[in-house]
């Protein structure tokens, strides 16, 4: 099983990279969601960190990867500047991906 990456900082991927995680740094909606595509094909990755920004900036397509699929493991990661989460993060996504309210 492998972990991979998706960030907008070229340091991130670096830093990944010397850890053993690939990954790729983007910026865009389309090159999110095309990592994305990449990410989903491949069946040997099990992990997959993206950064906050990232994931707002393709909230749909993440949400999706969290509440519809099993593989992979999609964890959020702080960027450079934060996490950039409200207060209500995790109590939103249970709701979303639950459907109650807590």
């Amino acid at each position: 099983m492998k972990m991979y990456v998706i960030s907008d900082n070229t340091d991130t991927c670096v830093g990944m990279r010397m850890a053993g995680v690939d990954g790729v740094v983007v910026h865009t909606e389309s090159e999110v969601k095309a990592a994305l595509e990449r990410v989903l094909s491949d069946p040997d990755i099990g992990i997959l960190l993206i950064n906050g920004a990232l994931a707002k900036l393709a909230a749909d397509s993440v949400n999706e990867i969290r509440t519809n699929r099993t593989r992979p493991l999609l964890v959020e990661i702080p960027d450079r500047h934060g996490n950039g989460r409200d207060e209500n993060a995790i109590s939103e996504y249970i709701r979303s991906a639950v459907g109650i309210k807590i």
